[in-house]
């Protein structure tokens, strides 16, 4: 049986701001090492056998990023299905259970999501083993992590018997308690954390779905029955999915079947949720700091550092996390990181882009970064990806100005088509078709000078889009 990895990768993780973007969230960016969280959900699955390529799920303003990071690490052909409206796991579980069900019949999918840290590899595979056993055997697996401490902010699965060895059966399923029945589960020995994974052949999932939660079986097979496809993307029929129960696939069916067996993670396990939770599983110096980034510290302790962007220097401070980006900084008591939403409420009620948007911004085709802005002007550095090329558009509040940093540049301004190597610019005018492409094997450069009344991203009329956004 192939073993295809299910990726839940919709949410927005917004405890982790001012890193952490609706725009570009989490599981996009590289927290604990070189590669995103994203691409170490995919990569700590390798050596696994009959793997198959994952099915990715995530909301449309994603999908480019989702698309490029899996190109990164070699994952060439990978399925993602596009959320129309966040409905939780269970109906994004069911559509790539239907997915998967059109090109094979007989499949294990494995169920992860993006905000997972787990160091140790080789006994999450060994587990995986265990449960891929259980699940050719018709059942419903759940991982739970065997607990180091009484936490409030897991949900716990209580064991019962042991099946076979290092499998067990459920006696229930247990929401997030308040301390002191934490502390109880802890000293009982027989509570795991509920970490989210899960494990099952696609039609055992649709069958059990079909017993206990026929209204999300109903909606998601319609909405996949009428989607569509364009480039890598299945964008699932929007009034169908929406129309589903929003439920988690614990709610669903785990808590509801009576076929559902657990594999305990005895392991290194951390879900991302809080700056920190990264300084507890951090490296940290003899002080207690967990630092990255160009950083310098004196009579500093128990303090998490992130700045990547320019010199950050501290001087007698002690269980703070500060992260710094280049349009925004947070400083918080290491005790007050889970309240970073009163922030965001702020942000919201004034209507300030920096909750949505880091001042790099990705699109298909590269990034820009809004170097600087004022009143009727701003400047942008694009970075075109070889082979990538901008759609054809005016815009109708303001004119732009074009100079090559590096590379060579193929560009359409009105009637005139030009070719613009390093130092070479171009004018166009307030209202003007234009496009922009690099069609050679090197990355293109470009500082982009607006100005004009309004320099809002949706002043865009789009002509031609190779990546379908006209």
């Amino acid at each position: 049986m192939k073993v295809i990895p299910v990726i839940l990768s919709g949410g927005s993780g917004t405890r982790l701001w001012p890193l952490s973007r609706k725009d570009h969230p989490k599981q996009y960016l590289s927290l604990m090492g070189k590669s995103t969280m994203l691409q170490e959900t995919i990569l700590r699955l390798e050596g696994l056998d009959n793997l198959a390529n994952p099915i990715i799920i995530c909301n449309n303003d994603h999908r480019f990023i989702v698309s490029e990071q899996c190109k990164q690490i070699n994952i060439e052909n990978p399925t993602i299905i596009l959320e129309p409206v966040g409905r939780n796991t269970a109906p994004a579980i069911a559509a790539a259970a239907f997915q998967s069900l059109m090109q094979s019949d007989n499949s294990i999918l494995i169920i992860l999501s993006t905000d997972h840290v787990i160091q140790d590899v080789e006994k999450f595979q060994k587990s995986i083993r265990l449960a891929i056993k259980q699940a050719k055997d018709g059942k419903l697996v759940t991982f739970g992590v065997v607990p180091k401490y009484a936490h409030t902010g897991y949900g716990y699965i209580k064991l019962s018997g042991e099946t076979s060895r290092g499998v067990f059966n459920v006696e229930k399923f247990v929401e997030k308690p308040d301390l002191q029945t934490a502390q109880s589960f802890i000293e009982n020995g027989n509570f795991l954390w509920n970490c989210g994974m899960f494990m099952f052949q696609a039609k055992t999932l649709i069958d059990e779905l079909k017993i206990h939660s026929s209204e999300i079986v109903k909606s998601v097979k319609e909405s996949l029955d009428n989607a569509t496809k364009d480039l890598d993307f299945i964008h699932l029929e929007a009034q169908s999915f929406t129309s589903s129960p929003s439920d988690s696939i614990d709610y669903a069916l785990m808590e509801k079947s009576s076929n559902v067996v657990v594999v305990p993670l005895d392991l290194n396990w951390s879900d991302i949720g809080s700056w920190s939770a990264l300084h507890e599983i951090g490296v940290s110096d003899i002080d207690g700091n967990v630092i990255h980034g160009d950083v310098f510290t004196a009579e500093t302790s128990n303090t998490y550092i992130n700045a990547n962007h320019h010199l950050v220097a501290t001087i007698g401070i002690k269980n703070l996390v500060i992260v710094d980006t280049p349009n925004a900084t947070l400083i918080a008591s290491k005790d007050k990181t889970e309240e970073v939403n009163k922030i965001l409420d702020q942000l919201e009620e004034k209507n300030r882009d920096e909750q949505y948007s880091h001042r790099k911004v990705y699109r298909p085709w590269g990034w820009y970064d809004s170097i600087e802005s004022g009143e009727n002007f701003q400047v942008k550095r694009l970075h075109i990806n070889p082979k990538s090329k901008l759609s054809l558009q005016a815009h109708q509040q303001r004119a732009e100005h074009w100079v090559v940093v590096s590379g060579r540049a193929n560009v359409i301004n009105g009637k005139e088509v030009l070719t613009l190597n390093k130092g070479e610019s171009t004018y166009i005018p307030l209202g003007v078709k234009h496009s922009l492409e690099n069609k050679t094997t090197k990355p293109l450069e470009i500082i982009e000078v607006q100005s004009g009344s309004y320099l809002g991203e949706d002043d865009i009329t789009r002509y031609e889009d190779i990546y379908g956004r006209e």
